[in-house]
């Protein structure tokens, strides 16, 4: 039963290309706002917590610091209203999911940035 659910999602489920991003990484991310009858695109920029799922349920995490708050937003990767993301930066980090990156405050909460040869 799981493999004829795996299958109708892969086939049916409309895949988007967007570019190879992990934890770590800083990322622009498009997507549109319905208000009534008007359509407008408003992005969200931060650094990606946590990857998580897979297939057509697979989503990720953004944090971003609005002045002193920090906020987070879960999309996710098969959102109709996703028009695109943008890799900003690539950031070097050892884990997966990187919640301690919450409690870092300053000069501490600045992630590496990976080096490209």
């Amino acid at each position: 039963m799981e493999s004829l659910v795996k299958f109708v999602q892969d086939e049916f489920v409309a895949k988007k290309d967007f570019p190879e991003f992990g934890a770590g990484d800083t990322i622009t991310v498009y997507y549109e706002i319905r208000e009534g009858e008007k359509v407008r695109t408003q992005f969200f920029r931060g650094v990606v917590i946590q990857r998580r799922g897979s297939g057509s349920t697979e989503t990720f995490t953004i944090r971003k610091m609005s002045g002193t708050i920090g906020v987070e937003r879960i999309f996710p990767v098969n959102l109709p209203a996703l028009q695109k993301i943008e890799v900003n930066k690539r950031g070097k980090v050892r884990r997966a999911r990187i919640f301690y990156f919450r409690d870092l405050t300053g000069k501490k909460a600045r992630i590496k940035e990976k080096r490209h040869y």
